[in-house]
């Protein structure tokens, strides 16, 4: 049994043994932290190596060929790692919660381990549909609303991914048939891979078939003008679960992207027609999207808009193509994982403190909660993108890999990345504002918030140590990435 199998085992055996009535919290704790160790002994496993490592696969159907392989390169690893460590800090922060607020976190959690360690396209699509479902769940019965809205972004979010996810699946049912070679469909990425290797499709195609993923994925990563049901959902589901979807599961779009359309569809992005609609729309997540952060009245409206803003840079990546700018993009997938988790922790926890998170009645806060306002500082200097902390080095790689082989003339994609550097000005607008409107100068709300202890804040201090270390020494994140790219 390969030690992918087992990380993706154990949160779902623990979601079950809770559901069985396991101790809930004692369960959750040790499952996700076991796993964290697991991940951290295959990532020390695969350093110096290239290509699939741990790979297992035990076959389901013949016709077409269909099982159950796992298999991980460096990205898939650092996704996992990504996953592990924001799954610990989210179960960490379900207190006095019913059951199934670790059900569901588990889940969510297995769910995208699953789509990120099998290399079966039918399975990574499937693992991705099993995370979608408490995410839906937990926001319509335990949102941060009112009855009416929270099932109204339930179903909104619904509406917008499951109709994006019908998208995709065309995508990939297209992309399985053209690449599968012969009579004898195959869901085997490896398989698909090879087979596109050795008879390309004609460039045109290759667009027209990466243009229908885009839209499937995008709409998974609320890609603008298909985003509009992430801002909802991340300000209105419970603190784990938005920590989770935002931090990991919303990586699953990017990964499928990088993993399946641009390995299958070396020159689709670069379409003429494909790259020009996609650097529309990335614009439009980074500068429509960063001018509605700016006039939010609410941090949890601000971080959910943030999160939407900066997938635009990510995007940016793959209208280039090249191998600095693919890298830098796994680089800032891990780093906005971590960050916005961490953000989104801290929000909840000053949501159950003070009752608000207006910024109309903040202020003062670093007087009485030193200690969270340093961790909040943290979340919020990575996310403007501040020398030593991840984000710089992953948006740093993105903008210089998408100048590489400029020969002179500005193109389309040269003229998108400047007027996208205007995206870290309003980041950094945004965020400075936020912070020092919440824990500087004063309130007359009377509003008084105490520092958490000091078991509440270990997961907080993991991820911002996580990024603190991958911000100073971002090869050991590289160093993973070879020959993965």
């Amino acid at each position: 049994m390969s030690i992918l199998e087992i990380i993706i085992a154990i949160p779902l055996i623990a979601a079950l043994a809770v559901w069985f009535g396991a101790p809930a919290r004692a369960a959750s704790l040790g499952a996700t932290f076991i796993n964290l160790v697991l991940v951290l002994v295959a990532l020390t496993r695969y350093a110096g190596k290239s290509g699939l490592a741990f790979t297992n696969s035990r076959p389901i159907l013949e016709n077409p060929a269909m099982s159950f392989a796992v298999g991980a390169d460096g990205v898939s690893l650092i996704l996992a790692l990504l996953t592990a460590l924001v799954m610990l800090a989210a179960v960490w922060q379900i207190e006095d919660r019913p059951n199934i607020f670790y059900i569901a976190s588990l889940l969510i959690g297995s769910g995208a381990l699953g789509a990120f360690l099998t290399t079966d396209v039918f399975f990574i699509y499937a693992f991705h549909e099993l995370a979608l479902i408490p995410t839906f769940l937990m926001i319509a019965l335990h949102g941060r609303a009112d009855a009416a809205q929270k099932k109204a972004v339930a179903w909104k979010t619904t509406i917008y991914l499951g109709a994006g996810s019908l998208v995709l699946l065309a995508g990939l049912a297209w992309a399985v048939l053209e690449f599968s070679g012969g009579a004898k469909l195959t869901f085997d990425l490896e398989a698909l891979r090879n087979q596109a290797k050795l008879t390309p499709l004609p460039v045109e195609k290759q667009g027209q078939i990466f243009f229908v993923l885009l839209l499937g994925f995008g709409t998974l990563v609320s890609l603008f003008p298909f985003h509009s049901w992430a801002a909802p959902a991340y300000a209105t589901a419970p603190t784990p679960v938005a920590m989770l979807h935002s931090g990991v599961l919303k990586k699953f779009g990017l990964y499928g992207l990088l993993r399946i359309a641009m390995p299958l569809l070396p020159q689709g992005s670069q379409v003429v027609w494909v790259q020009n609609a996609l650097l529309l729309m990335l614009l439009g997540n980074i500068l429509v999207m960063g001018l509605v952060t700016i006039h939010a009245s609410r941090l949890d409206e601000t971080l959910a808009n943030s999160s939407v803003m900066h997938m635009g840079y990510i995007f940016l990546a793959f209208a280039a193509g090249s191998e600095i700018a693919l890298k830098g993009a796994v680089l800032l997938m891990f780093a906005h994982g971590v960050s916005i988790a961490l953000l989104f922790g801290l929000c909840g926890r000053m949501r159950n403190q003070l009752g608000t998170l207006e910024y109309a009645k903040l202020g003062g806060l670093a007087s009485h909660a030193p200690a969270f306002t340093v961790l909040f500082a943290f979340g919020t200097f990575a996310s403007i993108g501040l020398p030593g902390l991840t984000n710089f080095a992953g948006e740093l790689m993105i903008f210089a890999g998408s100048f590489a082989g400029f020969k002179g003339t500005l193109t389309n994609l040269h003229w998108t990345v400047i007027l996208a550097l205007w995206g870290v000005v309003m980041s950094a607008v945004y965020m400075l504002r936020a912070y020092r409107g919440i824990f500087h100068g004063g309130t007359n709300t009377g509003l008084f918030m105490i520092d958490p202890a000091f078991s509440q804040r270990v997961p907080f201090i993991l991820l911002a140590t996580t990024l603190l270390v991958t911000g100073c020494c971002p090869w050991l994140l590289l160093n993973l990435m070879k020959s993965a790219l």
